[in-house]
Order: structure tokens, then C-alpha cells, then sequence
């Protein structure tokens, strides 16, 4: 993408809050000794790790007028995440949560998102968030979840897309944030329509056309996250078919796959490295892949550079604390053998 003088490289919209993550890497949830607190929230992390990899990031969320409000904006302002358009919601609070890290592959997380401000995203805040100034709009799943907060984010999309701001949808599906399952994929879809570039796993892309209970495979440790039967060839499909002009999948360890409305597919391998943490990892893809997109790079090296920043996000403990920074992503590239 040819760069062009804005006021933002990026608005990410979404959800934020504190993150307490479980002190002893592999305590059974119940048995955590004690919390590390962090900052959270997927459009949070995506801020932060574009902001550590030198663009001009600006956080469309909301907080509390509370403690954890004030310490969510002190972490932003810290990592120069611009922060003006982030109302203090007087009559909401800012949401927490509570994460257990039992690798290789139970990471139990518990949300505590009851009137939670970033929710009461209102029409005016997106009006005067400074959407057409920016080179990219991204948007958060769970932002579309109840309203205002969904009104709005169709309203950015709208600005967005009259202004040629490219518009990326992360999928973000969190089961157990939607009054139905299959509410979801029925908003997503609709909001897909707005959008450019779709960011998913498997399981999120499924999700999005789920119909039938019976496709669940809910477990109590992750239900935020459950495991979802169906075809996935004809999922993406069906994405491709809305209009947008590429679906990136996050495949794990395997890397990311991008799919165009053409038919082209292609494999982005990913970097291995030893698992600590895999929360986190998706939103630090989405951080190195805007930035490779608004580099001018191709979907595959931008995919690439996502690829190396999950990886480093995985070996660490938590999320936006340990995302990496531009000169060391780069140099872990490059030590690998190069995109």
C-alpha cells in the first residue's frame, strides 16, 4: 500500500482491559498462587504491537472512570498508543480478565465484561475518532456484540470505506461474549460486506457460518474459544464470495494461509519456537501483518512478518507487555534466513 501523510497509520476499535495472567506457568487454574496484571483486549494488543513496530497507532476503545481505567491508559500513553479517542464512560466500567497458562494446550480464561465501557462506544465517539484520517480502520469481532458499540463499528466501517481507508475485520470470536452462537456469524457476515481484509483461525472462520449446535465441541476450560465442526473450504468460500479482497488464516504453528477471491491460495510458513503462551499470539499476527500491508509488502511477506511476531508473543508470558519491537523482529527474521 502506498504510503500517504494521515494522522494515523492505524485505528484499531474494540475492546480493553486489565489481564491478570496466572504467576505459575502450568498451575491448575484453581490452584494460581497469584497474578501478573497486564493489559489486554485484542484491538489493545494490535495497537501496541504497531506501536512497537514504529506506526502511528490510535486506540478507539473505552474505559471506566475507575482504577483500572487509569491503569490501561497509563500502560497506552507509556508505549505511545495515541489515546485521545478513548472516552472515560462514567456510568461503565472497565472490563478484566483472569487467564491460567497450562501449556501446551490449555490456557483457561475467564471474562468479566458486565457493563464493561468499551461496549458504550457511541456514535459521536466514532465521529470525532478521526477514522478518515487514518491509513487503516481495524475492527474487533466482539466489538459487534451488543450495542452501541455494533452500530458504531458499522458506522466507522462507513466512513472508512467513503474515505478509501481500508477496513480489517479480526474475527475475534469469543463464544461466551454473544447472547447466541449464531449471532455471530449472522453480524459478522453483514459487517464483512464493509471490509477489505478478514483475519481468522479455523475455527473463527466456521464460526462464522455456524447454524447447528451439534457443530460445538464446547469445552469448560475454553469456552470462549470451542472447537467448531463444518467445511471449512466452503466457509471460505462463502467469505470470499462477500467481496473482500483477501482472508488471511492463522494456522497455529503451521503459519497462515492467504486465500483471494480468484482462487489463490498460498502458504506462509510460520517460525518454530518452544510454547509458553499461546494468548496473544493472534493479535501479535495482526500487528506484523498491518504493518508489512501499510509497508507496501505482498500478502505473503506481510503474512510473514505476522508469522515472526507470533512467535515471539508465544514464547512469553502475556500479550501487549511482551510484544516485540521493530529493530528485534527484524533481526529474529533475518536470523531465521529472511522473509
Amino acid at each position: 500500500m502506498e504510503k500517504k501523510e494521515k494522522l494515523y497509520d492505524v485505528v484499531t476499535y474494540g475492546r480493553s482491559s486489565i489481564d491478570l495472567y496466572s504467576q505459575e506457568v502450568g498451575a491448575p487454574f484453581e490452584e494460581i498462587p497469584g497474578f501478573h496484571a497486564f493489559v489486554g483486549g485484542s484491538p489493545l494488543n494490535i495497537a501496541v504491537g504497531c506501536s512497537r513496530l514504529g506506526l502511528k497507532a490510535s486506540l478507539l476503545t473505552g474505559v471506566g472512570k475507575d482504577k483500572v481505567g487509569d491503569f490501561i491508559l497509563n500502560f497506552l500513553q507509556k508505549e505511545n498508543v495515541i489515546t485521545d479517542n478513548i472516552p472515560v464512560i462514567e456510568t461503565a466500567r472497565s472490563s478484566a480478565v483472569v487467564l491460567g497458562i497450562e501449556p501446551p494446550d490449555r490456557f483457561p480464561l475467564v471474562y468479566y465484561r458486565d457493563n464493561c465501557a468499551d461496549s458504550q462506544i457511541a456514535i459521536d465517539h466514532v465521529l470525532h475518532a478521526g477514522i478518515n484520517k487514518a491509513r487503516m480502520l481495524e475492527v474487533s469481532g466482539t466489538a459487534l456484540n451488543m450495542e452501541p458499540t455494533r452500530s458504531s463499528a458499522f458506522l466507522a466501517a462507513e466512513i472508512a470505506n467513503k474515505n478509501n481507508v481500508p477496513v480489517l475485520l479480526d474475527l475475534d470470536f469469543r463464544a461466551d461474549q454473544w447472547h447466541d452462537i449464531r449471532a455471530f456469524g449472522i453480524t459478522s457476515r453483514a459487517f464483512m460486506k464493509n471490509v477489505n481484509i478478514v483475519l481468522g483461525t479455523e475455527e473463527e472462520i466456521l464460526a462464522a457460518y455456524l447454524t447447528d449446535e451439534s457443530q460445538l465441541n464446547i469445552s469448560h476450560q475454553q469456552i470462549s474459544a470451542p472447537e467448531i465442526k463444518g467445511d471449512i473450504k466452503n466457509a471460505i468460500s462463502e467469505i470470499l464470495k462477500l467481496g473482500v479482497d483477501a482472508l488471511i488464516v492463522k494456522t497455529g504453528s503451521r503459519g497462515a494461509e492467504v486465500h483471494l477471491p480468484d482462487g489463490t491460495v498460498q502458504e506462509v510458513p510460520g517460525f518454530p519456537v518452544d510454547v509458553v503462551n499461546v494468548l496473544g499470539a493472534g493479535d501479535a499476527f495482526a500487528a506484523g501483518f498491518i504493518y508489512g500491508y501499510l509497508n507496501g509488502w505482498d500478502w505473503y511477506k506481510s503474512c510473514r512478518m505476522g508469522n515472526a511476531c507470533g512467535a515471539h508473543v508465544v514464547t512469553q508470558l502475556g500479550c501487549a507487555n511482551f510484544t516485540p519491537y521493530e529493530k528485534d523482529i527484524l533481526e529474529f527474521v533475518e536470523s531465521k534466513g529472511g522473509f
